[in-house]
């Protein structure tokens, strides 16, 4: 059986670059792109901008929390534009973008189901071929109804949740129609109590769980949730070149977290959530974690529909 888990120490503690450092990956950057774009620059030894771009990412944000160097298309003279922004940018953009966007999804009445289909990647850690999934789920909308979720292909029938049985965060619509949508509120609802608050990463996780497909947010919460996780001081970047359907995509995480948020690097669209994670194996009478993987997950297809099976 797959299971996802925690890295704790993974790139935590490692320092992100000096500012002299920075400065100098900035000026390369703009000279190549510049260079690239007046056709100085043979083409046989030509960077890409996909290369460009990578490279800048890699050198300036391998674990900087801090600004990044992010080009941009250019007017009418074709030279590409260079803008600084943070996680917490990237973040507040993604929220902006959400909440103009909206739904289109019908109001849905309580003995509907949520018909979702996710795009699931995952490439193993040490390199090799990819394997996905399409998984579509029927999920109960106010929880009173069995629902059908298919994971990695396997078939899962949910039970409804019992009278007292809690969920958190929560994947019944219902109870997520109860949780705030305004980004200090959520936050606060994140933290918790002031004799027990959660931890910064405990509180980026549960807003990771709140998009993990198939679950589906009522309108406002994607947004609120991105504007939450804001707040946070210590998220940073973690650029990846391409989500699972090959599209360009900017990361933001947290130290020591195993999920990253996925955002259109120019529209600031979500585009998914991306994970490191391992399958667990017995190894001489002990359960180890072995044979990590990188794994992204899209939310591709949403629907509001009557019964188990039905679907457009």
């Amino acid at each position: 059986m797959d299971e996802l888990t925690t890295v704790r120490a993974w790139d935590a503690e490692r320092p992100g670059p000096s500012d002299e450092a920075r400065t100098a990956a900035r000026a390369r950057l703009e000279a190549a792109m510049a260079r690239e774009s007046d056709g100085a620059v043979p083409r046989a030894g030509r960077l890409s901008r996909r290369i460009v771009l990578r490279t800048a990412f890699a050198g300036l944000t391998a674990a900087a929390a801090g600004a990044v160097v992010v080009a941009l298309d250019g007017g009418g003279d074709r030279r590409p534009r260079l803008e600084a922004v943070s996680a917490a940018d990237v973040l507040r953009r993604a929220a902006d973008r959400s909440r103009a966007a909206g739904s289109d999804l019908p109001v849905p009445r309580d003995d509907q189901y949520f018909y979702t289909r996710t795009y699931i990647s995952r490439v193993p850690a040490k390199g090799g071929p990819a394997r996905t999934w399409t998984d579509e789920s029927w999920m109960s909308v106010d929880g009173s109804k069995p629902s059908l979720r298919r994971e990695y292909g396997k078939v899962h029938h949910d039970p409804p949740l019992g009278k007292h049985e809690v969920r958190w965060p929560p994947t019944v619509y219902s109870e997520l129609q109860k949780m705030p949508t305004d980004p200090d509120k959520l936050l606060a609802r994140f933290r918790g109590s002031e004799d027990a608050p959660v931890s910064d990463i405990m509180i980026f996780f549960d807003g990771c769980m709140l998009m993990m497909a198939p679950r589906v947010t009522p309108p406002g919460l994607q947004a609120g949730t991105f504007g939450a996780l804001s707040k946070l001081p210590r998220i940073r970047l973690d650029y990846a070149d391409a989500d699972g359907f090959g599209r360009s995509a900017v990361g933001v995480t947290y130290p020591g977290a195993s999920f990253t948020f996925l955002f259109d690097p120019r529209t600031y669209d979500y585009l998914g959530l991306r994970a490191k994670g391992s399958s667990p194996k017995k190894i001489h009478g002990e359960w180890r974690q072995t044979d990590y993987y990188y794994e992204t997950r899209t939310l591709k297809d949403i629907q509001v529909v009557d019964r188990i099976g039905q679907h457009g």
